[in-house]
């Protein structure tokens, strides 16, 4: 009994060095930014979701149809991600990334937002730094974005 409890404890240390380990790593990385104007594809990891490669199954989620191409959806888009403890990290006209940070490894996930104004939509790509499970954080967090922003742009107009 006493050496399983040992074993266990030990393969619990392992664990939670392991995760510290990964956090600390993810801490390390930085965005992709855009390439050629547009948003990077995710990795074939479960952790990345993007509104800009509908091809990219199991990676899409629709993105935010916007009714003008002013920067006010942008601003709209930088006050929800402050709201929800984002930390933007660089922005200019029509892009902005955020980082996000978990509480208790400290892991870190990208997100990054758009304006496509020829065609009036917001593109989203929220990813995992690391890992390849993010027990559906990323997905939650652009779902959760279109729903503030559809709710923050009513009560604007």
């Amino acid at each position: 009994m006493k050496t399983a409890l040992i074993i266990l404890l030990i393969l619990f240390s392992a664990f939670m060095i392991y995760f510290f380990l990964l956090g600390q790593q993810s801490k390390s990385k930085h965005p992709t930014g855009l390439i050629d104007g547009h948003l990077s594809k995710c990795p074939n990891t479960p952790n990345c979701f993007n509104t800009e490669f509908k091809d990219h199954t199991g990676h899409y989620i629709s993105p935010i149809k916007v009714s003008d191409q002013s920067n006010n959806s942008l601003s709209i888009l930088k006050d929800i991600v402050r709201d929800m403890d984002g930390v933007i990290q660089a922005e200019n006209v029509d892009y902005f990334s955020a980082v996000f940070s978990s509480s208790v490894f400290g892991f870190v996930d990208d997100l990054e937002i758009r304006m496509d104004t020829k065609n009036n939509l917001v593109h989203i790509r929220s990813a995992s730094r690391v890992g390849r499970s993010d027990m559906g954080v990323n997905k939650k967090r652009i779902v959760l974005i279109k729903k503030l922003y559809k709710k923050k742009s009513i009560e604007i107009n």
